[in-house]
């Protein structure tokens, strides 16, 4: 087996290079404006598990991309590629990646929340329970 030259840790801290990684109140104040998109890539079972944020549209990690692309046949219409994006996951990895991939298809308001859910929760910010 060829030996590894970079690991997922390397592609996540690349991303956050990369991508504006924002508190959680940062995240709250932009969501007061009531202008931004926010985005769980949690899978179901964590959502389930740990809950969401308020307003969060759902789109497991392995899907974003797709449902960020106009010409995909599972675009979501919320997506916009003018429109602020902020994405999170349980602690920001994820989401980093995947914030990083939108730029890539031309999304540049684009942002993660840094710390994710959990730095969420340890600000003391509301979880909705999923249902």
């Amino acid at each position: 087996m060829p030996a590894q030259s970079r690991t997922a840790a390397h592609l996540v801290a690349a991303a956050k290079a990369h991508v504006a990684g924002l508190s959680p109140h940062e995240v709250a104040g932009e969501l007061r404006g009531g202008e931004a998109l926010l985005v769980d890539i949690g899978e179901a079972e964590e959502r389930i598990t740990h809950g969401s944020i308020r307003g969060a549209v759902h789109v497991p990690r392995g899907m974003v991309e797709f449902a960020a692309d106009p010409t995909s046949a599972w675009f979501r219409e919320e997506f916009d590629p003018g429109r602020r994006t902020i994405l999170f996951c349980a602690s920001g990895g994820r989401s980093a990646l995947a914030a990083e991939a939108l730029q890539t298809l031309g999304y540049d308001k684009v942002a993660y929340l840094a710390g994710g859910l959990e730095a969420w929760r340890e600000a003391g910010l509301p979880i909705e329970p999923e249902v």
